[in-house]
């Protein structure tokens, strides 16, 4: 595997077929939640940026993380509640379906949250 990568599909491909579709279906999931943020590299975790880190995602052994910073975990608490989890992190098992439209909901949230700091910076 890997230890430095510059793109997301070089992140996605070091992964088994099976987890690289659980990859590119989170990707393309913020990608059309947050349209005009940008793909990064941050963290060596494949990172959607807009006015700032939006998100990281990134494949582990047995569960997929999903960061979108504590904000992002505390305003759906109650419905990240059924998953392991941190101040800024979750993990979604991969023995268990991916909540992708949850996803789609925090990446909203956070494109939300970042225009809005951005506008009050500005």
């Amino acid at each position: 595997m890997k230890s430095t990568y510059t793109t997301i599909d070089e992140y996605i491909v070091t992964f088994p077929k099976d987890i690289q579709v659980v990859l590119q279906k989170i990707r393309a999931t913020i990608r059309k939640a947050a349209p005009q943020a940008e793909e990064a590299i941050s963290y060596q975790m494949p990172t959607f940026k807009l006015h700032g880190n939006l998100v990281h995602f990134a494949a582990f052994k047995s569960h997929i993380g999903f960061y979108p910073v504590p904000s992002g975990i505390e305003k759906f608490k109650k419905e990240l509640s059924a998953y392991k989890g941190a101040k800024g992190s979750v993990q979604f098992p991969l023995d268990r379906p991916i909540p992708y439209a949850l996803i789609a909901k925090i990446v909203k949230f956070r494109v939300m949250e970042n225009l809005e700091k951005a506008k009050t910076r500005s």
